[in-house]
């Protein structure tokens, strides 16, 4: 009978873990303001990010097919790629296009010239996200604050959602979190319509 030599030992969290700082607010308006203003393959991609709530790499990874501009709700369809899997199962859905992001949207889809929304990150079939991350990061720290990654646009999402106090199973469905009951996977979810109207507020 051997006793597990791990059992019941406590490890405590580190002291100096840092949360990301979540973009919100007026940070979000100059971020929007100046993607806008450049009008670039770069800024179009913080752009989606940031009225969508998607990981970087979903974004980065998007082919101009996953964008749906002629449908009755305007959105995106996050689907693995054989260049760029997805996180988690939870991860596969649609996010309706709203605000800024529906606006990047249009200029990826008038101004494509491959398959991919961002072909500067995706050769040898392969999504580079950390080129990207290293790139979009820098801009925003010049930007705004030290403080501010793009990954903080998700953190900021989930914030703007709570705001308008979206159902959380909702705010999960559109942010592709994964499931935190067995119930959550019983059904087919929130509809595209109903997830827009929230989107929207």
């Amino acid at each position: 009978n051997i006793r597990n030599v791990f059992s019941a030992v406590y490890l405590a969290e580190a002291n100096d873990s840092k949360k990301r700082t979540a973009v919100k607010g007026k940070h979000l308006e100059l971020i929007q303001e100046q993607c806008v203003l450049l009008d670039d393959d770069m800024r179009w991609l913080v752009a989606l990010i940031s009225d969508t709530g998607m990981r970087l790499g979903e974004a980065a990874g998007l082919l101009i097919e996953d964008i749906h501009l002629d449908a009755t709700v305007l959105h995106i369809a996050i689907t693995p790629h054989p260049h760029r899997p997805l996180k988690t199962s939870s991860s596969k859905r649609l996010v309706p296009l709203v605000g800024c992001s529906l606006w990047a949207a249009e200029r990826l889809v008038k101004n494509a010239q491959s398959l991919y929304c961002f072909s500067r990150y995706n050769r040898n079939d392969t999504t580079n996200t950390n080129s990207a991350s290293a790139a979009l990061n820098k801009w925003m720290k010049s930007l705004c604050s030290e403080s501010l990654v793009i990954h903080g646009l998700r953190h900021g999402m989930r914030d703007r959602l709570r705001a308008v106090e979206t159902p959380m199973e909702m705010i999960d469905q559109i942010c592709g979190w994964s499931l935190k009951s067995v119930g959550q996977g019983y059904g087919d979810g929130y509809d595209l319509e109903h997830c827009h109207s929230w989107m929207l507020k």
